[in-house]
């Protein structure tokens, strides 16, 4: 029993060790484990930047026996729509109809936020991982309990990478629709009255387009640095004794 105690007080202090000393070490880098990670890291700045920075308006063009005039309707992350009004250029009613009163129609807060929510929370594991890797190589290899915690999170990582960038893509789709040429039939105020609307012009959805590929970038690179994660776990690598036995083949004979 005191033995027993005795080796569990050795590991205890071997672990302290190794956590304090904090080791710079970038052959990883030059490995698919490390370098795939810094791509992982990579392609979730861009995921979170190209959608998070956007902002954009819809233009329409308002004609009447009076006058001539454009109203726009801003709208930006998080992409609720619904809270987007139209404004004329002058801050005046166009053709005696207060625009303000009129919105886009849509809500796709819930898809990018949970697009770029989980894409930040990537960015921060990819560093965390990067530390471990770097700073703390044998700490990571020698205990088998970190190699499998990391290739849990990369499988649901992959996961939630295929949820989000689809829920994603097809809120944008929407978006596109719901801030393009239907917006002229969906305003009351330009379907059976004396005022005639044409649409005029939507900012350019470029970077957004961009988040999309970027997610499944992201799908890919997760999913192919899945089979690298788990050739450190212990489910890839046998155990010394397994691995003696099926290298030897079994016992030495013994003489006679």
């Amino acid at each position: 029993m005191a033995s027993n105690i005795y080796l569990v007080r050795q590991r205890i202090s071997r672990l302290g060790q190794r956590m304090s000393s904090f080791q710079l070490n970038l052959s990883p880098l030059k490995e698919p484990l490390g370098f795939i990670k810094v791509l992982e890291w990579v392609a979730s700045i861009f995921s979170f930047a190209t959608c998070g920075g956007f902002k954009g308006k819809t233009s329409i063009l308002v004609s009447c026996a009076k006058e001539n005039q454009t109203v726009s309707a801003a709208f930006a992350y998080p992409f609720r729509l619904n809270q987007a009004s139209f404004q004329s250029s002058t801050q005046h009613n166009v053709c005696d109809i207060d625009w303000s009163k009129y919105v886009l129609i849509g809500d796709y807060a819930s898809s990018a936020q949970f697009y770029v929510t989980f894409a930040v929370f990537v960015f921060l594991y990819c560093i965390a991982a990067l530390l471990l890797y770097l700073g703390y190589t044998n700490l990571y290899r020698d205990n088998r309990k970190l190699p499998m915690i990391d290739f849990i999170i990369t499988l649901v990582a992959t996961f939630l990478w295929l949820v989000s960038t689809s829920a994603w893509a097809k809120a944008l789709t929407d978006i596109k629709i719901a801030t393009g040429h239907n917006i002229v039939g969906e305003l009351d105020q330009c379907v059976g009255h004396n005022v005639k609307c044409n649409f005029d012009s939507v900012t350019s959805m470029g970077s957004l387009n961009v988040s999309v590929i970027c997610g499944f970038l992201n799908l890919i690179l997760w999913g192919g640095n899945a089979w690298f994660v788990y050739k450190e776990t212990n489910l890839h690598s046998p155990s010394d004794a397994t691995a003696s036995q099926s290298q030897g083949g079994g016992p030495p004979p013994t003489g006679v």
